[in-house]
Parts: C-alpha cells; sequence; structure tokens
C-alpha cells in the first residue's frame, strides 16, 4: 500500500502544476463558486489520468480509496466538481441500474462530460423526505414531471438530475416513490439560485412544470424509488469522508496555531473527537452502507460546526469582518447539520435500526 501511496503523492505532485497549481484550496461546500471552469478542467484531467470513481465495484479497494482520498487532501488539491455523479448516482446505478442505463450514463459520469445534482428535498419535504409531493405521469412513453425542488447543490451547472418523485397517485409517505433521471437542458424546468448566509449560491430551487423524460429513465420499477433513493444517501458516507477529515485536521491545526491558551481544554477535545471520528470511518467503512453511516453524519456535522464555532472564538473581534475565511465556515457549517439529512433523522435511523428501539 505504501507503493500505492507513493505514486499517487508523486502524481498529485507533478500534475498539480501550471494552471492547475493556481487552483490548490479552492471549491467544496459553501465555495463551489470558486474556479468551477478550472476545477471542471481538473477533474476531467483526473479522469484522462483513471484517478475519478475509483470507488466503483471493480476500480480500486477500499484500502487505496482511502490512500488517494488522504492524499488528495494532503495535497490541497481543489475539490472536485461533480461528487453527486461519481459518489451518489455511479455507485447507484451500478447496484440498480440497468444494462442500458449504465452503458449510456456511467462513462460520461467517469468522464466528466455530464454533470449531476440531486433533486431530493422540496419546501414540505426535506428532513422528512417520505413527504415528497412532486410527481410524475407516464404519458406516451415519457415521464412527465410536476413540482418543485430545494437545496439543489450546483443545479445551475448540472446536465441531469436524478428525481424522487410519487408515481403513484394517491399514494402516501414510502410508498408510490420512483426515481427518475432527468435532463435539465428543457423548457419544463427552471432554476432558481438561492442566496446563502455566506454571500454564495451554491443550492437552489428546481421547478418542474411539464418537464419530461424517457420511460426507460427509471432506476429500478414504479414504487422502489424509496429502497434505490436511501442507498443513494448510504453511499454519500464512503471513503471520501477519510479526505474531507484530512481538510478537518489542517483546519483545527491552523486555529490551534492561533488560539489563546485558554482554549486549550476545547481544541484538545476536538483534537481527540476527530480522532475518534476516523476510527470510526475507519472500522465500519465496507461496500455495502448500513445504518452506521448515519452515526458517521451525527458525529462529523456536529463537530465541524463546533469547530466553526472554535475558529470564531479563537480569533475574538476580528471574527466579524466580512470576508474572513472562519466566518465563512462558521456559517456554512450551519447547514452541515441539516443537509444530506438532519440530525433528527440521523437518531431515528440509529434508534430504530441499531439500537431496536419502538417508534
Amino acid at each position: 500500500m505504501e507503493s500505492f501511496r507513493r505514486e499517487v503523492r508523486e502524481w498529485l505532485s507533478a500534475n498539480l502544476v501550471g494552471e492547475f497549481a493556481e487552483l490548490r484550496g479552492l471549491g467544496g461546500p459553501g465555495r463551489e463558486h470558486e474556479a468551477f471552469e478550472g476545477r471542471l478542467r481538473w477533474h476531467r484531467h483526473l479522469a484522462r489520468s483513471g484517478w475519478t470513481c475509483l470507488g466503483w465495484p471493480g476500480e480500486r479497494s477500499v484500502q487505496e480509496q482511502v490512500v488517494f482520498h488522504e492524499e488528495y487532501a494532503e495535497a490541497d488539491a481543489p475539490a472536485k466538481v461533480d461528487i453527486v455523479g461519481e459518489g451518489l448516482l455511479g455507485p447507484t446505478l451500478v447496484a440498480f441500474g440497468t444494462p442500458a442505463q449504465k452503458e449510456r450514463f456511467l462513462p460520461k459520469i467517469k468522464s466528466l462530460d455530464e454533470l449531476w445534482c440531486q433533486g431530493y428535498s422540496e419546501p414540505n419535504a426535506g428532513s422528512d423526505l417520505a413527504n415528497v409531493q412532486t410527481k410524475a405521469a407516464l404519458v406516451n412513453g415519457q415521464w412527465v414531471i410536476n413540482g418543485q425542488k430545494i437545496w439543489t447543490s450546483n443545479a445551475h451547472y448540472s446536465d441531469w438530475i436524478f428525481v424522487l418523485c410519487r408515481t403513484e397517485p394517491g399514494s402516501q409517505r414510502h410508498h408510490g416513490l420512483s426515481y427518475l433521471l432527468v435532463p435539465m437542458n428543457q423548457a419544463g424546468i427552471e432554476v432558481r439560485p438561492i442566496r446563502q448566509l455566506t454571500g454564495t449560491s451554491e443550492f437552489n430551487e428546481v421547478f418542474f412544470d411539464g418537464a419530461v423524460t424517457a420511460e426507460e429513465n427509471i432506476v429500478g420499477q414504479p414504487g422502489e424509488g424509496w429502497k434505490i433513493a436511501m442507498a443513494t444517501l448510504g453511499f454519500e458516507r464512503g471513503t471520501a469522508m477519510l479526505g474531507h477529515q484530512v481538510s478537518f485536521r489542517r483546519q483545527l491545526d491552523a486555529i490551534m496555531a492561533a488560539a489563546p491558551d485558554h482554549m486549550r481544554e476545547k481544541l484538545t477535545r476536538a483534537w481527540l473527537e476527530l480522532h475518534v471520528m476516523r476510527s470510526h470511518t475507519l472500522r465500519t467503512m465496507n461496500d455495502d452502507p448500513g445504518p452506521e453511516a448515519s452515526v458517521l453524519k451525527l458525529f462529523w456535522g456536529g463537530w465541524h460546526r463546533r469547530l466553526g464555532e472554535l475558529a470564531m472564538e479563537s480569533l475574538g473581534p476580528e471574527s466579524m469582518l466580512d470576508g474572513n475565511e472562519w466566518q465563512r465556515m462558521f456559517l456554512f457549517s450551519r447547514a452541515e447539520t441539516i443537509y444530506g439529512g438532519s440530525d433528527e433523522i440521523q437518531r431515528e435511523i440509529i434508534s430504530h435500526r441499531i439500537l431496536g428501539l419502538p417508534k
């Protein structure tokens, strides 16, 4: 494994040069607007060199994925632009897609020729995702879609969206939902960016007014959408989280270097918790994400939010100045205990599916 680590490190050192060197540290949650076109060129360069979609079956072992994500973060390489396609939809299609769907979509995800976003949350179906009301009906060989999605990351950059919608009239909750693959570039779809506390707009509202997609662009059978949507969320907690933890450690190191002495106990606790997070991630990592993924989501979301608070405390009054990097992290980390499944929902999953508590 050390030889593979050396290979990754040497490749990153040799390729993060020229225009790509200027992208170091750019992008990521709350900063998706940064050098998007440049990061897309970098991501396609990664693809041509065989460094994308490492988590797909038959690509790389879990140990190799861990090494790659850690070295990628250590190199301060720019954030990838299509983690939704590569990390969420790709594994979902590998597991549930038809041979035709795999042939049509997987190569273009891998090459970054098509970018994806996720159509889950709605104004009244965020944490309570089973309350989805966006509807689709099969008409003359096409699914016709009407409704609204919200908090759709990078919808304004995306070519396709996978949509959880209600295809069985009169159905409720987890029943009657389907998982559709829908092209974004059509008259029936409108994207409206949402301005965030950070002043950026990586989240969007997406409106469907008679939007269409081909009948065969359904993953699984009609009514199986909930099962497939939950599998997609499970893939979100994969080996890439170890790369995020390297970034978390670098943020913590920077805060510790600048913090006053009276914060030592809080920072020591944060350091210990980060090591616990890494140990838990390694211990529960496998190819079939289960409810343990909710423990990790609950842990890292709360930890990073608390780190943002420590960053503001370490800076004191200066933390209130606009444009401060720690202020941006503090503000955006508020969302990390909500998106991808709120803390309340993660606790529900843990209580029922791990602890076996009654509803």
